[in-house]
């Protein structure tokens, strides 16, 4: 049984067969008689002398979309066309190569548009070259620094303001030439001049354009199973060749692409110019490109990651090596007089859908790019200038994403959004980057400072409310409102804020106790009314369950023997959590329960299933036995309680899925371990020899040990744990209703490993039968939903 792991942890190791001996030998034998080196899966970080034919495919799509948007960004910029050749090669090969992101594709990007355009026409097209080695240079520079985490830090309303505001800009100078004209040296200009560029409308101009545009539009949206089919060759290469096509057939006479010879091609001078205005211009290229990679290639980890086929592990991204990456890339390009580089987002979320495993894809699409820039320049003269300008007019307005400015707007922070767009179009954008930054900063302190705190009375409860953050600067307004509470009184005070600092902590807890000494009773909840602390009490006899819990050490207190901590957590369950749950409880009363899985497991009080996967009322079907056993169909001293569970969850619940899930410290796999066969046939022993054949599994000598993620078992425990997985799930395949399931493709089974002390879940990522290695995988975090905005 085959399986992927995540990790790489200690993995030059592999189970080898165990020894005849018996199992409880097996723990004191040295790692080097136990184990041999494992038969890892591929890899997404290869040799770059071996090429897979994913990858080949993959750099052919994304080639086939960097082609005319580096035409189109150039044409933006005012640079040589053949400048954004340069810069998508150099990007491919060069950030490719040494980038730290293997599926990230980099090349020139519309995010540096507006700065290129206006330090070209400030300085001249050579100068600029310079400025982008320099730019290089400082990326070199922050990557030896190991900075590069600080790029994630910037606020999502901040670079989605950024882009907006650049797609903006973007948008009304290339509307300006879609329509036949030439654009203005500002959006401000440009929106001034659109009243008469309008009056003076160009046919072939505009009708190439609207062509490509509706191309753009239309193509991704083509229905049915033709569009599956046509929606492989990329929409902006169609559109560019349609645009084309009808400027030749028709007999347009419009700017057509002129790529000069590259005999005559321009390369950088030494700079000239006021030595701040060229700190500046390094600048700006330097902090807008190194934030858009970054985020770009945190980006395209969690595309590659969520990404089901092909089932090849890709290493995440290192962020500094990806910075020193961009920065020779800049160095190159700028050398060779090519545009400003960064990772795009655009081309590395079509090369992760295009099945790429590793940078050959990116470097091969660099490849093609000089290929074509040596040997199709006399296709490439054909292209319309209104196409390439109409191509990156959508990409500009596609710069303002919908889904982000919503993401913003969710998290109040609409103001940066608004106030960096703003800026970035009136006054560019570092300057506009500057100003986001300098309202995300004020709109903080405001938040912090803006606390709202009221008490009222009702029925001899005195209730205080604290709206917003809670800091030194509210302690004051705090402490007067607290002492209106007569003393012994009842009070509940609730926190509405996601914040409280050491001082408005100290203040409430030293108030708190003197509260509750004086007789009274406290509480304090949170938004929804859940109670989040207690008031303190050394004489308190045993911790509280969930938020108390976190910090349980009652191991050392005398057990309560009177069933007075069933009932006192009965009672806290009636008081803070029914209230939270009844309505789904009573919704669940009428419908009957609905399972989607069947969850097996062990009856170890340790496993709190519903914690471990985040489930709540009707979700789950839950067998607990010792040991999480799955005694076979039929067997003698079967136990038709398991059986029954599972007739039942299949046949009449039909669940989706059934998991069955072992976990670390198993007591029942530690006395399969130490018990003789011949053990006395208690009812514990009856039913642990539905367990014996997952300890026959681990002795047999002609299968490889089943392996826990990037790392050896600590011991023979350990590994009969994860055996039991595997072999329990055989046993499933062997009930009559499931195999009758399973064959119809209507369930699927899956297995599970709980490591109890690391709080770490692991899945065993496939479940052939006629495969010899299993490999339990671990479950990572999945994004937040303010990660998932960024993406």
């Amino acid at each position: 049984m085959s399986c992927v792991p995540t990790r790489t942890d200690d993995a030059s190791h592999r189970p080898d067969k165990p020894p005849k001996n018996h199992p409880t030998r097996l723990a004191r034998l040295s790692p080097a008689s136990r184990f041999q080196r494992p038969h890892g899966p591929p890899s997404g970080d290869d040799s770059p002398f071996r090429i897979r034919g994913a990858d080949l495919s993959a750099s052919i799509a994304v080639f086939l979309i960097a082609l005319p948007l580096s035409l189109g960004i150039a044409l933006a910029t005012g640079a040589p066309l053949q400048a954004g050749l340069v810069a998508a090669a150099v990007g491919g090969i060069v950030a490719g190569r040494l980038g730290g992101s293997p599926l990230q594709v980099s090349g020139p990007a519309a995010g540096l548009t507006v700065v290129t355009a206006e330090l070209i026409q400030r300085y001249g097209w050579r100068t600029t070259c310079a400025i982008t080695v320099l730019a290089g240079l400082c990326q070199l520079v922050l990557a030896a620094l190991r900075v590069a985490r600080s790029a994630l830090a910037v606020s999502p309303a901040i670079v989605h303001g950024m882009l907006a505001g650049i797609g903006a800009t973007i948008a009304l100078a290339q509307l300006h030439i879609v329509l036949g004209g030439t654009p203005q040296s500002s959006a401000v200009s440009n929106v001034q001049g659109l009243p008469a560029q309008l009056r003076d409308l160009h046919p072939a101009a505009l009708s190439v354009s609207v062509l490509t545009v509706a191309v753009l539009l239309i193509w991704p949206r083509v229905p049915g199973r033709a569009g599956s089919i046509v929606r492989k060759v990329p929409a902006a290469l169609v559109a560019v060749a349609a645009a084309t096509a009808l400027a030749t057939l028709a007999n347009l006479h419009q700017p057509l692409v002129d790529l000069p010879s590259w005999r005559s091609h321009a390369l950088p001078e030494l700079p000239e110019g006021p030595v701040l205005g060229l700190l500046a211009a390094v600048l700006t290229i330097t902090l807008v490109g190194s934030v858009e990679s970054l985020l770009s290639a945190v980006a395209i980890d969690k595309l590659a990651a969520a990404r089901k086929k092909p089932a090849v592990r890709v290493p995440r991204t290192d962020l500094d090596r990806e910075l020193a990456g961009q920065g020779a890339a800049n160095v190159v390009s700028g050398a060779l007089g090519g545009l400003p580089i960064t990772g795009v987002a655009v081309r590395s979320s079509a090369n992760v859908a295009a099945g790429a495993v590793s940078r050959n894809s990116a470097m091969l699409h660099g490849l093609w790019i000089v290929v074509a820039a040596l040997l199709l320049v006399p296709v490439l003269d054909l292209i319309p200038l209104a196409a390439l300008a109409a191509l990156v007019m959508v990409v500009g307005v596609q710069m303002v994403n919908i889904t982000h400015l919503r993401s913003v707007k969710k998290n109040r922070e609409m103001l940066v959004y608004a106030a960096t767009l703003s800026a970035v179009v009136l006054t560019g954008v570092l300057e506009g980057v500057v100003i986001g930054v300098a309202v995300a900063v004020a709109v903080a302190l405001h938040r912090l400072t803006r606390t709202r705190i009221t008490v009222e009375e009702h029925d001899g409860v005195h209730r205080v409310r604290a709206r917003g953050q809670l800091t030194f600067l509210a302690v004051p307004r705090l402490s007067r409102i607290l002492s209106h509470v007569p003393p012994g009184a009842d009070c509940v005070v609730e926190l509405d804020g996601s914040f409280m600092d050491h001082a408005a902590y100290e203040a409430l807890h030293d108030w708190q106790t003197s509260h509750t000494a004086q007789g009274g009773n406290v509480e304090v909840t949170g938004r929804a009314g859940g109670r989040i602390s207690e008031p303190a009490d050394e004489t308190h006899g045993c911790c509280r369950p969930w938020t108390p819990w976190r910090n349980h050490h009652c191991d050392d207190r005398p057990r309560e023997t009177d069933g007075h901590h069933l009932a006192s957590g009965l009672s806290s369950f009636q008081r803070n959590t029914a209230p939270l749950v009844r309505d789904e409880l009573a919704r669940l009363a009428r419908e009957g329960q609905r399972p989607s899985q069947l969850f097996i497991t062990c009856a170890d009080s340790r496993l709190v299933t519903s914690m471990i996967t985040a489930s709540g009322p009707g979700d789950l079907f839950t067998v607990r036995n010792v040991g999480n056993l799955v005694p076979r169909p039929g067997e003698e001293s079967a136990d038709d309680s398991v059986a029954a569970a599972i007739e039942y969850a299949v046949d009449i619940l039909g669940v989706d899925s059934i998991t069955v899930c072992g976990h670390s410290g198993c007591g029942a796999m530690q006395a399969l371990l130490n018990s003789p066969p011949d053990v006395s046939p208690t009812p514990l022993a009856r039913w642990l020899r539905h367990g014996r054949p997952s300890l026959r599994r681990m002795e047999n000598r002609d299968r490889a040990w089943a392996r826990i993620s990037g790392r050896l078992p600590t011991d023979a425990v350990e590994q009969l744990c994860l055996t039991n997985v595997v072999q329990q799930l055989e046993h499933l395949r062997a009930h009559e209703s499931v195999a009758r399931r399973l064959a119809a493709g209507s369930l699927q089974l899956q297995g599970m490993y709980f490591h109890v002390g690391e709080a770490q879940a692991y899945l065993l990522t496939s479940t052939a039968e006629d495969e010899i290695e299993e490999v339990f995988d671990r479950v990572a975090p999945t994004p937040s939903p303010l990660e998932k905005s960024r993406v």
